[in-house]
């Protein structure tokens, strides 16, 4: 890390909680102080020093077609001419509305909002209003933002009720979440055999990448959409990571199954603020003003974030686009393997579209629980070697690796030189 970088970083922890506004970048995970960004172009972010970094963190996911994309800044120019905020209608959220309602499969009607959390905490509380239940199902690793009745973990026994995760978190209101094993249906049965009539939602990343890039088993999310159906239960899938990322409609369109409700966010935004949370019409007519059920929002259908999402999905609907994604993501991945394999070291290695992780794990990660086996100080020596060779991972095991349209080949080929170089540093 560059000198400027850790003395940044000094001042921000006089001022700024862990000096950071989101955990995962204080590099607690890794060791060491973060790197301090000072612009992007590209595949390419650079620190306050001037040094360049490919980067395949992406702020998490949203920048798809390349940081600071001219088409994406140009279109966003032009918009600033106009202002910034409006808390009024304006026909953009109507455009960028009727691209997602045509692209994403379970949505007949759309609400926006600003973040991942609120569109998630909002479509928990359409399903609770829909139904007329209390009860929640999530998933170990499977985050869905900070809100109060999402920061909770399983108890003693799978069917037991939820204990917080954070201070702050009231116990009473934990006891309505209950937490299940990723990719365990038989969990799911017994969970709703115990909890019969009483579950309003069951929410999940249909891939998730909050623990790694972690993909479902054959007949997983069929299974959850078959039981959910039987039981009236609404099923959400929080695509705030997945949608529009390892394919245009999303997890729900690569891997055919329908939900009742869908999150998503950070592609839609074109790396501006902004969150969507969606579904079938009949559920979305409950919310205010059309129904009963409250959810609002200043800065929902900022006219900025809105311009950025319509100019980015422009860009991906456009011919080849997620062939190109795939193709460069499957080269970056088996070069990543070669060299894994060429040093002896033991990896799981897992890749859905342009969405992809290593783990330094023997063995297969399926769940949390696998996962969380994975040897995360082996991976934090790794992720340094990798940054001062000038490539940028998520300073984390359990995060997300995402390709973009302008990651080149000769990035792609000096990403795997410098694992190789990681590898033999181990």
């Amino acid at each position: 890390m560059s000198n400027r970088s850790e003395e940044l970083f000094q001042a921000a922890q006089k001022f700024i909680p862990g000096g950071v506004n989101s955990p995962v970048r204080a590099f607690k995970s890794v060791g060491g102080s973060p790197v301090f960004i000072d612009h992007s172009e590209g595949s390419r972010i650079f620190d306050v020093e001037g040094r360049a970094y490919i980067d395949y963190v992406g702020s998490w996911g949203p920048m798809i077609v390349g940081h600071a994309n001219p088409r994406v800044i140009a279109a966003l120019q032009k918009a600033l001419t106009k202002g910034t905020s409006f808390g009024a209608p304006t026909e953009l959220e109507i455009e960028l509305a009727e691209m997602v309602i045509a692209a994403v499969p379970s949505v007949e009607m759309v609400r926006m909002v600003n973040s991942g959390t609120e569109a998630t905490m909002s479509a928990i509380r359409i399903a609770r209003g829909y139904t007329g239940r209390d009860k929640i199902i999530k998933f170990e690793g499977c985050y869905h933002g900070h809100a109060d009745g999402l920061l909770v973990k399983a108890g003693s026994g799978a069917a037991t009720f939820g204990v917080p995760t954070s201070p702050g978190v009231p116990a009473d209101y934990a006891k309505n979440t209950i937490t299940a094993p990723f990719n365990d249906l038989d969990a799911i049965r017994k969970i709703i055999t115990e909890e019969d009539g009483n579950i309003a939602c069951i929410i999940v990343e249909p891939l998730p990448g909050n623990m790694g890039v972690v993909p479902p088993k054959a007949g997983f999310l069929e299974g959850l959409r078959k039981i959910t159906a039987e039981k009236g239960i609404v099923l959400i899938f929080d695509e705030v990571m997945s949608g529009f990322r390892v394919a245009y409609g999303g997890a729900q369109e690569r891997f055919g199954i329908t939900p009742d409700m869908t999150t998503l966010g950070k592609v839609i935004g074109g790396g501006l603020p902004v969150g969507a949370y969606g579904g079938k019409k009949e559920i979305m007519e409950q919310v205010s003003p059309s129904g009963p059920i409250y959810q609002a929002g200043t800065l929902s259908g900022n006219p900025l974030a809105m311009t950025a999402g319509i100019e980015t999905l422009k860009i991906l609907s456009e011919a080849g686009a997620y062939d190109r994604l795939e193709e460069k993501s499957t080269q970056l991945c088996n070069g990543i393997k070669e060299a894994f394999a060429e040093a002896g070291i033991p990896a799981c290695h897992t890749q859905v579209g342009a969405m992809f992780c290593t783990f330094f794990s023997e063995e297969d990660v399926t769940d949390y629980a696998t996962a969380a086996r994975s040897d995360t100080e082996r991976f934090g020596r790794y992720f340094h070697n990798m940054l001062r060779q000038g490539i940028n991972l998520a300073p984390s095991q359990f995060e997300a690796a995402f390709m973009s349209l302008a990651h080149s080949d000769e990035d792609i080929a000096k990403t795997i030189d410098a694992c190789r170089n990681s590898l033999k540093e181990l």
